[in-house]
């Protein structure tokens, strides 16, 4: 069996750089949700009424 000989499908509308733009693109999608949970975090541990006074000796 000669490998040289086989069929490959290959479509050449989609080339590297389309493979690339579609992982780039995955990739933003994923950062954008880790960016909103990290902000979700955030928001959830915040407490307001910490660092509001300060306790001085002279």
């Amino acid at each position: 069996m000669q490998i040289a000989s086989l069929p490959i499908p290959t479509n050449p509308s989609i080339n590297s750089v389309d493979v690339g733009v579609a992982v780039l693109a995955k990739n933003l999608d994923t950062i954008e949700k880790l960016g909103q949970s990290m902000i979700k975090m955030m928001e959830q541990s915040v407490a307001p009424h910490l660092g509001q006074n300060i306790d001085l000796r002279v």
